[in-house]
């Protein structure tokens, strides 16, 4: 079957940011399927191609995959009329190719949320199966954060949400509550699937060269963050634990966030105010690169800022890369993932907003390595027995492939 895919924030491995419509997309080849796959030019990410953009657009195939990527630049740290207008044209574009090109089923990924509006266009004006995956609830999530308020805009993108699942034959969440965020919409359970965010086990099963940033030593305990250094992410958090850590006179204890994001230079300076020697700031690396940093790392840290609508309304790719690496995990908000820890014993879930524990949990991992590492242990085996990519994969593949009009 053909399969023309959209998502707008694609990249290969050779890029810092998540893998999962690579490896989706490869597993429909591997299926004997075909996949274009359609993208834009984001920041951290890593299409593969190299040419020069004609037209707005540059074309070629990288491991098999049909890549449409379009000339629309985006950052995390852009801000939100610049990030809402980029989002709009890669849609208005994408329409485009929705309604050109030869394929048998359209899929689209969020985020954004208007990556829906092309298969909305193939479902009703083409008659083609549209496949819905959902990574985060929108409008719910912003709404919560109070990243938008303006009543106007919330009800266009809640009309939007409406649309896109009801338009799409079949939907995918990545959590259990963006599952049950769909179902509230009208959409039918039997129409939806969950298959989670997965774990790469070869890419950190492999040997890699362990390496820890400058500043941290051998000794000491390194608990890393991966990811995106935004409101979402709380990463004051770290600050305000580094600050209770020194006080304790626990500078063996280092916290590296690797990462890039709007954030970040306040962040950064903010450590540099409180003069904390024990916060390190890293640039993204790549999938090889990362699984070579949690080779050498004691922890992983899974951070967001405490919002309810995050305890079972998303699907973070830096956990189920720390339990791949056989990191045991420190989660600061409650949730699916803090109860799968707490059932697994892989890790610590220390209450939002609470400095005291967070610093405990830290110490307690750094003064008891032996059963640290036993944790990791369980972390990697859960991973291997329900979050094994390739297992996922081949059920989301069955899904997709197997949507009728």
């Amino acid at each position: 079957m053909k399969i023309l895919y959209f998502h707008q924030h694609f990249s290969t491995p050779k890029g810092s940011t998540g893998i999962r419509s690579y490896e989706m997309a490869r597993r429909l080849i591997a299926k004997g399927n075909t996949v274009t796959m359609v993208c834009g030019s984001y920041g951290g990410g890593e299409t593969g191609l190299s040419s020069s953009f004609i037209k707005g657009k540059r074309t070629g195939q990288v491991d098999g995959i049909n890549i449409i990527e379009f000339d629309l630049a985006y950052s995390n740290s852009d801000g939100f009329v610049k990030r809402a207008a980029i989002f709009l044209k890669f849609a208005v574009k994408s329409i485009g190719i929705a309604l050109r090109a030869d394929y048998d089923i359209v899929f689209a990924t969020t985020t954004p949320l208007t990556a829906g509006i092309p298969g909305i266009f193939a479902r009703w004006l083409r008659r083609k199966p549209f496949v819905f995956e959902v990574r985060d609830l929108w409008p719910e999530l912003p709404k919560a954060m109070g990243v938008i308020s303006n009543p106007l805009v919330l009800g266009a993108m809640s009309a939007l949400e409406w649309a896109s699942y009801r338009s799409a034959h079949r939907c995918i969440g990545l959590s259990p509550g963006i599952v049950k965020g769909i179902a509230e919409r009208g959409v039918k359970p039997k129409l939806i699937r969950s298959v989670p965010n997965g774990c790469d086990l070869e890419i950190f099963s492999d040997t890699k060269t362990p390496w820890r940033p400058d500043g941290v030593e051998s000794t000491d305990l390194m608990a890393v963050f991966t990811g995106t250094h935004g409101m979402a992410n709380g990463l004051n958090a770290v600050l305000n634990v580094a600050v209770e850590l020194q006080k304790r006179k626990r500078n063996d204890i280092k916290l590296v966030l690797v990462g890039q994001g709007k954030l970040k230079p306040a962040l950064q300076q903010r450590a540099a105010e409180l003069k904390l020697e024990n916060v390190i700031f890293h640039d993204p690396v790549n999938k090889t690169k990362l699984a070579g940093l949690m080779a050498s790392a004691d922890i992983g840290l899974q951070l967001l800022a405490n919002v309810p609508a995050f305890y079972y309304g998303t699907s973070p790719n830096k956990f189920f890369d720390y339990i791949a690496a056989g990191l045991p995990v420190l989660n600061n908000y409650p949730g699916w993932l803090a109860e799968m820890l707490v059932e697994h014993k892989c890790g610590f879930a220390v209450e939002p907003d609470n400095v005291n524990a967070f610093a405990d949990a830290l110490i307690v991992a750094s003064d008891d390595r032996c059963a640290l590492k036993e944790m990791g242990k369980r972390g990697r085996l859960l991973a291997e027995q329900q979050f094994d990519r390739r297992i996922l994969a081949d059920a989301w593949v069955e899904w997709v492939t197997g949507v009728k009009e």
